[in-house]
This record gives C-alpha cells, sequence and structure tokens, in this order.
C-alpha cells in the first residue's frame, strides 16, 4: 500500500539512523502498488533509471525487456513533464518513406557539419543507422505520426538537413512512450529529487545506490542499485529567464555524476535556439521555419540573405541565432534590454496549416504574447535551448559512463553525436537510440554482476543528507543572501557574459563573479523548516547543482581559445581545427576543476569550412 507519513512521525519509531532505504515504499502510479518486498526494503533494482524524459522511460523499456530484472524510474517530477514531452519538431531518421533519395551517408554528413566537426564520427555512424529503425518502433507502438496520403507517416525537413527526414505529430513530437512502460512492470518513484550518487568501498569505486529526497513526506532515502542509468536531461536553467527548457533542467544529474569521477565533457557547447518568444523564452519550434514562416526585421527586410543566402530561415540553429542576435544589437530589433527581438512571420502560410501542423507553437504565442499567428507575426530571440555538452559516454556501444556500474543517455550526456551545435530533430532521436543502448547495457551489465554497494553505507550518506536539511532550512536570515538573490544574479552573469557572444575578459569577469555566488551559497537563506513538499530546499540543491554547472560552462569557454558552432568568441572569430578539434573534459576534485582534452574521432569526414 502507498504509505504518506511525516518525516518526524517516521524518524520517531525508525531505526537509530533515521533514514529510509528503498524508496518504493511511498510511491504508486495508476493504481498499481509498488510490490510489499520493496516496502520492507529488502529489495535491490537491477537497473535504476534517474529521469523520466524520452531517454529514461526508451532505456527502462529496453531494460525490461529482461523479465528477471527489477527496473524502476527515479523522477523529480511526474513521467509526462519532462523536456521531451515539450519537444515539437520531430525524430530524424533514414527511412525513405518521404524521400526515398535520402541515406545513411547524408543524415551523417548533415549531423556532423552542423556540429562544426566536433562530432566523433563514429558515433554519428552508429546513430544514423539505428534512427529511422527507432522511429519504426515508435510507429509500432502506437504514435500519431502525421500520416500522408499513403498512410505512411509524413517527414518533413529542418535545419541544416540536405532531405526530409523527421518524422513527427503536429508539432507535439514529444508525447509516447510512459504508457509503454506502465505495461511492462516498470515501477515510477516520482516526485522525489536525487542528491546524491553513493559509492561504497574503500576507493569509492563500488555504486551502492542513490540517495534522493521523497517530496511529499521530506523523507531522505537510499535505493540500492546493482546499475543506474543517469537520464535527468539538460540544464538550460542556468539560464533561467531566457530558455525554453522546463524548470526542472538544473543539470543535477551532471554534478551527481562529475562528483563519483565522470568528466563532464564539453560544457561550453550551449545551443541557444533562435526562435524563443521574446516575452519569456517559450521555444517557438523549428517546424515553424520548416513549415515556412520567415525572420523579418524593423525594417521589414528578411534578412538571413545576408547571412546564409542558400539556406535562409533553415541555416543551422548556431547561425541563425547569431544572425538575430547581431540584427538586435546593430539596431535593427524591436524592442530593448533582455526581451528584445526580430519578427517570426507565419503570415504567408495557410491558416489550415498552421492549425494542422503548427498548433503547439499557435497556442504558446496567443497565450505568452498575445499574437493571433494567422493574423499578424510575434516577437522572438534567441533562448538558452539544449546542452550539447554533458556527461561522458565512454562507450556508445553500450551507453557506459568511466565509472562501472553507471550508464547515461540522452541530453545529460555527451557521445558526441551534435558536437558543437545539434540539428533540429536529432535530438528525439538520440534519445531513442541511446535510451534504448543504456537500457541494454546496464541490464547486461546487472545480470553479470552481483551488488557491490551496501546498505551501511546508503544510510550513512543518507543520513549526510538528513543533516544538511536540518542546517540548511534552520538558518537565520541574519543578512545572508537568499537562493532567488543569487540565483537571480547567476543568470544576469551567464546571459550577459556567456551568452550568444563571448569574449575572454566577459568570461573571466563571469568566472570571479561565480565565484562569489558560490561563496555566498554556502551560507544562504532558504527560510523554510517544512518537510512536506519543501520546494525552497529543493530549490536549494538545484541553485548548488547550476553554479557548478555554470562555472565548467564559462571555464570550458574561456579555454576554447576558437569559435565553433554554438561557442562564438568575438576575440577569437576563427574555427581553429589545429589546436582545438578536441573535446574538453572537466573533472571536479577536492573543490577545484581539472581539465583534460580528448581528440575528436574523424572516420571519412575530414573538416571543412561549414558554408549554408
Amino acid at each position: 500500500m502507498s504509505r504518506e507519513i511525516s518525516r518526524r512521525t517516521f524518524i520517531k519509531g525508525a531505526a537509530a539512523a533515521g533514514v529510509v532505504l528503498a524508496a518504493g515504499s511511498y510511491f504508486t502510479w495508476n493504481g498499481r502498488n509498488i510490490p510489499e518486498k520493496v516496502q520492507r526494503g529488502d529489495v535491490t533494482y537491477d537497473v535504476l533509471i534517474i529521469g523520466s524524459g524520452g531517454a529514461g522511460m526508451r532505456a527502462a523499456l529496453a531494460a525490461a525487456e529482461n523479465k528477471d530484472l527489477k527496473v524502476a524510474v527515479l523522477t523529480k517530477l511526474v513521467p509526462t513533464r519532462s523536456a521531451s514531452t515539450m519537444a515539437q519538431g520531430g525524430m530524424n531518421g533514414v527511412t525513405g518513406v518521404t524521400d526515398p533519395n535520402d541515406s545513411f551517408e547524408s543524415h551523417a554528413f548533415d549531423t556532423i557539419k552542423g556540429g562544426d566537426y566536433l562530432c566523433d564520427q563514429d558515433a554519428v555512424e552508429y546513430f544514423v543507422e539505428r534512427a529511422g529503425k527507432n522511429i519504426y518502433e515508435m510507429d509500432y507502438m502506437g504514435y500519431p505520426y502525421n500520416r500522408q496520403a499513403d498512410g505512411h507517416f509524413h517527414q518533413r525537413k529542418m535545419g541544416g538537413h540536405a532531405h526530409a527526414r523527421a518524422a513527427y505529430f503536429e508539432d507535439r513530437a514529444g508525447h509516447a512512450i510512459f504508457e509503454q512502460c506502465l505495461a511492462h512492470d516498470i515501477d515510477f518513484i516520482s516526485e522525489c529529487q536525487m542528491l546524491e550518487i553513493s559509492m561504497a568501498g574503500e576507493k569509492k569505486d563500488k555504486l551502492a545506490g542513490v540517495i534522493a529526497m521523497d517530496m511529499r513526506s521530506g523523507n531522505i532515502i537510499g535505493i540500492p542499485a546493482k546499475t543506474i542509468i543517469i537520464a535527468t536531461g539538460g540544464y538550460g536553467r542556468a539560464y533561467w529567464v531566457r530558455t525554453s527548457n522546463p524548470y526542472s533542467s538544473t543539470g543535477d544529474g551532471i554534478v551527481a555524476g562529475m562528483n563519483v569521477g565522470i568528466p563532464f565533457k564539453d560544457p561550453e557547447m550551449v545551443q541557444f535556439h533562435p526562435t524563443g518568444l521574446a516575452v519569456n523564452g517559450v521555444l517557438l519550434s523549428e517546424s515553424s521555419r520548416a513549415e515556412g514562416a520567415l525572420l523579418i526585421n524593423k525594417d521589414g527586410e528578411r534578412f538571413m540573405q545576408k547571412y546564409a543566402p542558400e539556406k535562409m530561415e533553415l541555416a543551422t540553429r548556431d547561425i541563425v541565432a547569431r544572425a538575430i542576435a547581431t540584427e538586435i544589437e546593430q539596431g535593427r530589433g524591436i524592442g530593448e534590454g533582455i526581451t528584445a527581438g526580430v519578427y517570426l512571420d507565419f503570415t504567408k502560410i495557410p491558416p489550415e496549416r498552421i492549425h494542422e501542423r503548427l498548433g503547439q507553437v499557435a497556442d504558446l504565442s496567443l497565450r505568452f504574447a498575445g499574437v493571433d499567428i494567422t493574423k499578424e507575426p510575434v516577437l522572438i530571440s534567441p533562448t538558452c535551448h539544449y546542452s550539447m555538452g554533458g556527461l561522458e559516454m565512454a562507450d556508445f556501444h553500450t551507453g557506459e559512463t568511466r565509472v562501472p556500474g553507471i550508464y547515461t543517455a540522452g541530453e545529460c550526456s555527451c557521445v558526441s553525436v551534435h558536437g558543437a551545435n545539434r540539428l533540429g530533430a536529432n535530438s528525439l532521436s538520440e534519445v531513442l537510440v541511446f535510451g534504448h543502448t543504456a537500457g541494454d547495457g546496464a541490464a547486461a551489465y546487472a545480470k553479470a554482476h552481483q551488488y557491490e554497494g551496501s546498505q551501511d553505507q546508503l544510510t550513512k550518506d543518507s543520513k549526510k543528507w538528513l543533516d544538511s536539511f536540518e542546517e540548511v532550512t534552520s538558518r537565520p536570515h541574519d543578512g545572508n543572501r537568499t537562493v532567488p538573490e543569487i540565483r537571480d544574479d547567476m543568470v544576469k552573469t551567464m546571459w550577459f557574459k556567456a551568452g550568444v557572444f563571448r569574449n575572454g575578459p566577459d568570461l573571466e569577469a563571469a568566472a570571479k563573479e561565480l565565484s562569489v555566488l558560490e561563496d555566498q551559497y554556502k551560507n544562504c537563506y532558504v527560510g523554510d523548516t517544512s518537510h512536506v513538499y519543501n520546494t525552497a530546499y529543493e530549490q536549494y540543491v538545484e541553485l548548488g547543482n547550476l553554479l557548478q554547472i555554470s562555472q565548467a560552462i564559462v571555464q570550458g569557454a574561456i579555454a576554447r581559445k576558437e569559435s565553433r558552432g554554438a561557442h562564438t568568441r568575438r576575440d577569437y572569430p576563427k574555427r581553429d581545427d589545429q589546436n582545438f578539434l578536441k573535446h574538453t573534459l572537466v573533472f571536479k576534485e577536492d573543490g577545484k576543476y581539472r581539465f583534460e582534452y580528448k581528440d575528436v574521432v574523424v572516420t571519412k569526414y575530414e573538416p571543412k569550412e561549414r558554408k549554408y
């Protein structure tokens, strides 16, 4: 049965440690109870997935094909509120359905060129060979793709692609896999925030499980697991008010991975989507431009002719974002400050096609900007959208990291198939391909290994967080800064000094400002001592993660003295293949950042100047 007990009540009658082992005692989904043996605390999950987005749920489905394995998904949200469910554009894959001339080679080349040659080409080849298969798998599961007259799903061309290869459902491509998970005996541990990956052994090299906070009760819980898959999504909230990401995109999994020795790969590669609503950063999908929406400045000029005369509005996202930022900077935008923008004009698209294929875009424009896009253009500007960087995936054939038993997939990972700039509709395909891969890899590891952690270690680590909760939430104000105050300053630093355009002096200043904020964070005021749904403490934890993520972005950007893809430095405007055709690896050790570099894998696509 599902139990709801306050933290204080629980501790009064609990063991001396005052923590809970095995989170399953608190959670049900869709009326299905977590098994009683989990309630007793004597179950170790074979595969524990952290994150319920597309990658996490696809990994869960793959792992659950092994009926003898116990699989669970831990999420701080509910599964229908992930970033994947917000995806609008579609999923790329070579299928031969809409364009019979498409090929794996073409998809690979478009992806590698779009990534400004920072992609690992062997990984890209693996990816494109499987992307189309995943589209068909989703079709078999009942995904409601838009259809052609012959009954096959329709595919459209996204920016930077040579062929129409993005299968889609209107502009709501992200909804799909959850119902399949419910049918495969997968436990969902929802509204439960991961705090730490627990490692046992003298060298802290044996996976014990995950420490998390049950938001519904305030209990700190330890969940034993043979393997975990980190699939927690990106870190766009480092830019807070200028991002299309959900509020949950705070880099939790990346920080937890860094803290156990997994490097943060290419953190400086942050994608700024060209078309976020100027008023709040909410995304208007690239499918808008794929369907014919035009970019217009205040003078009525279709300005992409100056920046990408061949592809125009369907150039890659980094090129279009820089073009829009340049138009605004040079006085051809509309408005001032952080909400200045240019127009995205849909009025040449037939209204019936807008309602058929861009219904969500129309709804968002009307709800947040008060604009009916069938009648007038809407004001947009670049918004932080995607993290090309993430936890290093050491082997893309299995999804494993360099720490045994820990796997990763989705936006929190770096394979790297996106390089320095992701192409539209490659992300949903990536989460499906590598979520599947990581699920298979973790399942194989779980079947071949015994649990190597210990309940004692989980109890010890849980007690540490319990003590932290008590100390942090009981702090007096005493002039200490609040979480929102520190977060607001972090956002200003990141947007204005590490945004679309960067330079050395600004980045150095950003690093210093972030260091000050990190010091202020150590004593910041939270102001809520309650245990049930203490979102103030949750935001405190998330802010700590975002500060670490932000510092890694800035440090990586300082070190990369070139311009490549989404990373644009005005003091180093050229791409430098001789010195920087390599990946940044950032380690966090003893409170300090350490860098290593790793060569990009080149198979058959030699780096060339990128033109559109």
